[in-house]
């Protein structure tokens, strides 16, 4: 009885800590309006957010605004689940209100931005009936804002049609230029040039790592390129996230494929095919990265707890998650964990918000807008918790887009008082045309060439490092030829963008097949000394 009785105490302490150590929550208050954002932005970028917002939209409205956050996952997610919705809304609009039947050639076609439209719509297809209903209509999907993500996804929902014009142009122009925030930097965008989406805070990428993880696997150094996670002392020990679930973690790939092109580039001098060579150059350094990886994850931030925790030596990351939960340790008196974003290893890109086609409140939706883009909005991102027009209870470790924001007058302020990404942003050019228009293609042999086909990968890898990679082994592992730069931009890229999703998945799993066989076969001549 005693025992059953300390049990049921042991359970209950279990169950009732979190209540009783929780912070107080904020004041219950009613409220006049509601918006809807969707986000993959964390807890405490939602939490100064909300608050701030609904302070300066009190202060000149008189209205209580509520802001409903959906999370329904990394950037990926939201973008299948938006043009899930909008398919849906707009084909009730299509049967119901326009008396159409649909098909799949409307399917096809209403948020196809390559549909080219006529001048006159009296001999319109279809197809271009369809798009162009879409693009006159007001059709929404009961969500007002998307925001967070990267330039990429945003350009795409903008060419879909699903991002509309704001208006925030009308009321802040003096923001749409250079001196403010610039149309792009160093190939960049930092916003769309019809207004579809802006960015409001700016992102690098580079590498997490733990100082007393490194130390125990014998590294002399910390790492501080790319290349320094290909490392087999990092076998096991790098922990990545899954490219076609986090559009953050298939930009950082990315940065890693343009920094190879750039170097061979540099090597010779500009000439010879640059692009297609540093590109399988970019894609053997992936391959040494799955080697070494413990596991890729759907969650971009697990690394991070991961390697904070020593769990895991080293990974990927964006930089407000790293800078983030350096922040987090330091304030409990830890240096342990680290974030660095590669030298001429990274770009500066935007993390964007715009405003959906049908949005249930526009004027409350550029009223968000502007206030992030206001300095009020832009200080909560940088400046340290309690500091005048800082954040309240987190310190968001981001980097605010407006160019005003780096003068004197909050240096003394801000959590990174010494960064300053616009005199920086040349460290590194972005090169859109070598691999934005294959970013999907990319995280698609990502996928199949070392996550569909990881333990093969890793069993291969740990071969190499024990033989020391004898040279016959070493050179099949790294035979890329399936995933070359033409082959992605024709086999790979007509299969993504095929209009019958199973050619996808018949690449996939002929891709993974032949990989699959390849790394057993250099696993094997590994063993063999070969």
């Amino acid at each position: 009885m005693i025992r059953k009785i300390a049990m049921i105490l042991a359970l209950a302490v279990v169950v009732g800590l979190p209540f009783v150590f929780r912070p107080p929550a904020e004041e219950r208050r009613d409220y006049d309006r509601e918006l809807v954002v969707v986000t993959p932005h964390n807890e405490a970028i939602r939490h100064e957010l909300s608050r701030g917002f609904r302070d300066w939209y009190e202060e000149r409205t008189g209205e209580v605004v509520r802001v409903d956050w959906r999370i329904p996952g990394g950037t990926s997610e939201i973008a299948r689940l938006v043009a899930s919705e909008y398919q849906a809304a707009f084909r009730n609009y299509w049967i119901r209100e326009l008396g159409e039947p649909w098909s799949r050639r409307v399917l096809g076609a209403f948020d196809n931005p390559r549909m080219v439209l006529r001048d006159d719509p009296d001999d319109d297809s279809v197809e271009e009936a369809a798009r162009q209903a879409f693009l006159r209509s007001n059709v929404g999907i009961g969500i007002d804002l998307f925001f967070g993500g990267g330039s990429f996804e945003f350009s795409r929902q903008a060419a879909a049609g699903r991002l509309v014009d704001s208006g925030v142009r009308e009321v802040r122009p003096e923001w749409f230029e250079d001196e403010s925030i610039p149309l792009e930097l160093s190939g960049e965008p930092f916003r769309d040039a019809q207004d579809r989406w802006i960015g409001v805070v700016l992102s690098s990428f580079g590498i997490i790592y733990n100082k007393v993880s490194l130390e125990r696997i014998g590294f002399d150094r910390y790492p501080e390129t790319w290349d320094d996670l290909a490392d087999p002392r990092l076998f096991g020990e790098l922990g990545l996230a899954d490219p076609t679930k986090s559009g953050s973690i298939a930009k950082a790939f990315e940065m890693v494929i343009q920094e190879q092109i750039q170097t061979v580039r540099a090597e010779r001098d500009g000439e010879g095919d640059y692009v297609a060579d540093g590109w399988e150059r970019g894609m053997r350094l992936i391959q040494a990265m799955g080697g070494n990886a413990r596991y890729f994850t759907d969650s971009a931030t697990k690394p991070i707890v991961d390697v904070a925790l020593g769990d895991a030596a080293a990974g990927m990351s964006i930089d407000f998650y790293g800078r983030f939960q350096e922040e987090m340790l330091v304030r409990r008196g830890s240096d342990r964990f680290r974030y660095v974003t590669p030298v001429g290893g990274s770009t500066i890109s935007v993390d964007p918000i715009g405003m959906f086609r049908g949005a249930p409140n526009p004027d409350l939706a550029r009223a968000f807008i502007e206030y992030t883009l206001s300095l009020e909005g832009q200080k909560l991102w940088n400046l340290r918790p309690g500091t005048p027009g800082g954040p309240q209870r987190f310190a968001l470790r981001r980097l605010p887009i407006r160019k005003e924001f780096y003068s004197d007058e909050f240096r003394s302020d801000r959590s990174d008082p010494d960064i300053f990404p616009y005199e920086t942003a040349e460290d590194f050019v972005y090169h859109s045309e070598w691999t934005g228009p294959l970013f999907r293609e990319m995280s698609f042999i990502i996928r199949v060439m070392c996550l569909d086909v990881h333990d093969e990968l890793r069993a291969a890898w740990r071969e190499l490092v024990r033989a020391d990679f004898p040279e016959k082994a070493t050179e099949l592992f790294f035979d890329v030829s399936r995933v070359s730069y033409p082959a992605t931009r024709n086999t790979v890229s007509a299969a993504i963008r095929s209009s019958d999703p199973l050619d996808e998945v018949r690449l996939a799993r002929e891709l993974g097949a032949g990989f699959r066989e390849q790394y057993r076969e250099a696993g094997r001549l590994a063993r063999r000394g070969e």
